[in-house]
């Protein structure tokens, strides 16, 4: 997660890939998943991770609902604005650093495919996500000791917290992919995410329902991360269609980031 980290393309180079469907993308995932710790910028990230959910949810809001039961929707309804800025740092360097040291040309010289590469590299970022994710739980366990929450509502926020965070990262790729530079793609991933969480934020909704028709206002708010992540997981509902937003969404962004690839692999 630093500039002098090596890239996971230099890091392949003299691996071995052992026969199977999916050992590609397992030995990516291993090297890149271990990368992440082999320069304090892992720590840091978890560091500042897990105070900003500790700070917002116990500082920034209630625990009990109007009710009197405990809740942890408020913990959950701040992590899109955590993964706003967080999960673009965290996709940043995947592919503007390949960029940026000239090491993309070596990706045709591996015993890799290039979807090896996009779904190694995408996946131990998610997993790296998904760990933070997990190490939250104290504060699961804090509520618990607090009152008595409804512990399938809970498992559904995390189950659609690791999905959103999927979905975010998936745009990153896809923008890291497409820039030389770590700072641009930083911006641009925040900028694509908030206009993708924006469209689905009930103040945004209200505006343009005073001058867009409602098919319109119901279409821009079909692609927003909020309106499938609010509207299901935190009421503790798996709902199919946000299912398959999320899937589909990650599965586009790294179609892009392969397609990108592969034009600046041939040089266009």
């Amino acid at each position: 997660m630093s500039d002098e980290a090596t890239p996971v393309s230099a890091a392949v180079a003299a691996t071995v890939t052992p026969p199977g469907p999916l050992a590609g993308v397992v030995t990516v995932f291993r090297r890149e998943f271990g990368a992440y710790f082999t320069t304090p910028v892992a720590a840091i990230f978890l560091v500042i991770f897990l105070v900003m959910a500790g700070v917002l949810t116990f500082n920034v809001g209630n625990l009990i609902d109007p009710r009197g039961q405990a809740s942890l929707r408020v913990f959950f309804n701040w992590h899109p604005w955590m993964y706003l800025f967080l999960v673009p740092a965290l996709s940043m360097r995947l592919w503007a650093d390949e960029h940026r040291l000239g090491t993309l040309e070596l990706l045709t010289t591996l015993p890799l495919t290039l979807r090896d590469l996009v779904v190694g590299k995408f996946l131990a970022a998610w997993a790296f996500a998904v760990l933070a994710l997990a190490l939250t739980f104290p504060v699961w366990l804090t509520i618990s000791f607090l009152g008595d929450p409804d512990h399938g509502v809970i498992l559904a926020g995390y189950f659609g917290s690791a999905l959103l965070s999927g979905g975010l990262l998936a745009v990153g790729c896809a923008v890291s992919a497409a820039s030389r530079s770590q700072v641009v793609a930083f911006v641009l991933a925040v900028a694509v995410s908030f206009f993708m969480l924006l469209t689905g934020w009930a103040p945004v909704q209200a505006f343009f329902q005073s001058w867009m028709p409602q098919a319109g206002v119901e279409a821009l708010a079909s692609v927003s991360f909020l309106t499938h992540f609010r509207h299901s997981f935190l009421r503790g509902v798996v709902d199919l269609r946000n299912l398959v937003f999320f899937c589909t969404v990650i599965a586009a962004g790294l179609w892009i980031t392969g397609v990108l690839l592969r034009a600046k692999r041939q040089g266009r």
